[in-house]
């Protein structure tokens, strides 16, 4: 019910990144919530991913991240903007 290393990855990348980053999360065993979102300067099309992961998991995530977001010539677009959050609790009903 409760876990003391217990993390929330919660990562906003933009919608060219996401099925990537979502394939490699998934084949990887990480459990992903995916949401629809929208923001950013132009209102582009982004997509939250919430991933539960033990501590030690944490640099296993950033790492698929780093590794799957599409490089471009404009180093000024973000594609991805990361949160890592303690989870004090959780529950599976």
């Amino acid at each position: 019910m409760s876990s003391n290393n217990m993390k929330m990855v919660i990562a906003i990348v933009r919608d060219a990144d996401n099925d990537t980053i979502l394939e490699k999360l998934l084949e990887a065993n990480y459990r992903v919530t995916r949401i629809a979102s929208s923001g950013g300067f132009l209102r582009r099309g982004n997509t939250t991913l919430m991933i539960g992961v033990d501590e030690e998991q944490v640099e296993g995530v950033l790492h698929i991240f780093r590794e799957n977001c599409l490089s471009t010539i404009d180093l000024a677009v973000r594609h991805a903007t990361i949160f890592v959050l303690d989870v004090d609790r959780y529950e599976q009903i």
